[in-house]
């Protein structure tokens, strides 16, 4: 097969290196790609956002399956032009990407469903956001209502600070994302981050992970795209993983088939869990990043056949194939990131530590440039490993980080910290 994969992130790295551990896959094309990518991939230059664009290089390169890495392409519509082309892609078309591209519109289905979720009110205006806010008190979640890379939630422990996010969203600080806003009651409980494949009909779970947003340790300061994660994520047992099937995914997809918009790709439910009872956080419309990450090295190869499986309508006859182990990445991220970072800064070590089933460090935002690997992004490395525990996982994690020469760059050192204590 010749496979083309749209993104050049941590979580294209991940499918990347899952996929060509499949013997299916003859030609890897992967656009943009990054430094890492380009080691077992071919990069190339293609604007993943443009249908026509991208219909045209598969077509030219003779590619037998499309897979749409990050959201953007997805709301714009990729996904449907390859479609019309028929071009197997794995990704929802445009209207049912709207399930992560509209938090308003989620909330809308929630209230169709009666599916379990923190109370909300939506606004276009500023002042009656902020005496809502005001009535509600602290703390509250304040929400761009559009796509806003990972960045358009605001969990405000002060009426202060939520009030300033109202300033900041109408203000544009998230482009056309915040032009209508989401507030929420804030929830308490654990979070889990819930992976399922759809095909239109069919549902099949592919894997949990937890991530952790803050970028301090014990959870502290400001939320990022995701400062590392671990899988699987234990407080997803039986009960649990039933419950969020029947009462919020199961119904979630009927109620898009019934609108005539039918879901096909991945699904990332994101739950926050207690006293056993999951209630959906946001649905984002493809894999977790960093959660991809722990993910596919657990899956290996047998995510291509998932994968193609779900974009060729026949997730009914595969199953998906667990092994009894652990997985945890760990994010490595320009210093002051998530604020303004410096980009440019060099990268060494990398060649020294030994890529395996066991041990990869994906890259993020990164570029080969002179014979150097060069940061450009602000989560620049995914630090990944394997074992049969958790903390096997983390010591062979933290190992690899430690042999990482990057002096502009940080970690949180406490990834999975709260499983780990247990």
């Amino acid at each position: 097969m010749n496979i083309l994969i749209l993104g050049g992130g941590g979580r294209e790295h991940a499918l990347a290196w899952a996929v060509s551990q499949n013997p299916k896959c003859d030609k890897l094309i992967v656009a943009p790609g990054n430094a890492g990518i380009a080691q077992i991939a071919t990069c190339a230059t293609l604007n993943a956002e443009d249908p026509a664009a991208v219909v045209q290089f598969a077509e030219a390169e003779a590619i037998d399956l499309v897979i749409i890495g990050p959201e953007a392409p997805l709301a714009a519509g990729v996904a449907d032009r390859l479609r019309e082309a028929q071009i197997p892609v794995f990704g929802p078309n445009a209207a049912a990407a709207r399930l992560e591209a509209s938090k308003s519109f989620t909330k809308e289905i929630c209230d169709a469903v009666g599916a379990p979720t923190a109370a909300y009110a939506r606004f276009t205006d500023a002042e009656p956001a902020k005496a809502y806010i005001r009535e509600q008190g602290a703390p509250i979640v304040v929400k761009a209502d559009g796509l806003a890379a990972g960045k358009g939630v605001i969990v405000a422990m002060e009426v202060d600070e939520a009030l300033a996010a109202i300033d900041d969203m109408f203000g544009g600080a998230f482009g056309a994302a915040g032009a209508e806003v989401v507030i929420e009651e804030f929830m308490t409980g654990e979070e889990a981050s819930f992976f399922v494949l759809v095909d239109g009909e069919d549902v099949l779970p592919v894997g949990t992970a937890q991530d952790h947003k803050r970028v301090g340790e014990g959870d502290t300061g400001p939320n990022t795209g995701g400062m590392g994660a671990y899988s699987p994520a234990p407080i997803m047992d039986a009960s649990v993983t039933d419950k969020a099937l029947e009462e919020i995914v199961r119904p979630t997809m009927a109620e898009m088939a019934r609108r005539g918009t039918p879901y096909s790709g991945v699904l990332y439910v994101g739950l926050m869990i207690e006293d056993g009872q999951p209630r959906l956080v946001e649905y984002n419309v493809r894999f977790g990043d960093p959660e991809c990450q722990v993910l596919m090295l657990r899956l290996g190869a047998q995510a291509l056949d998932l994968i193609q499986a779900c974009a060729e309508s026949r997730l009914s006859e595969v199953t998906v194939n667990w092994a009894d182990d652990h997985a945890m990445t760990v994010v490595m991220a320009a210093e002051c990131y998530p604020g303004s970072y410096v980009k440019g800064t060099e990268i060494k070590g990398l060649d020294a530590i030994e890529n395996d089933s066991m041990n990869v460090v994906f890259h993020a935002g990164t570029k080969a440039e002179g014979g150097k690997v060069l940061a450009t992004g602000g989560r620049v490395l995914n630090v990944t490993a394997r074992g049969e525990s958790l903390q096997e996982a983390r010591d062979r994690a933290y190992a690899m980080v430690d042999r990482v020469e990057w002096p502009e760059g940080f970690c949180r050192r406490d990834i999975g910290w709260r499983q780990l204590q247990r």
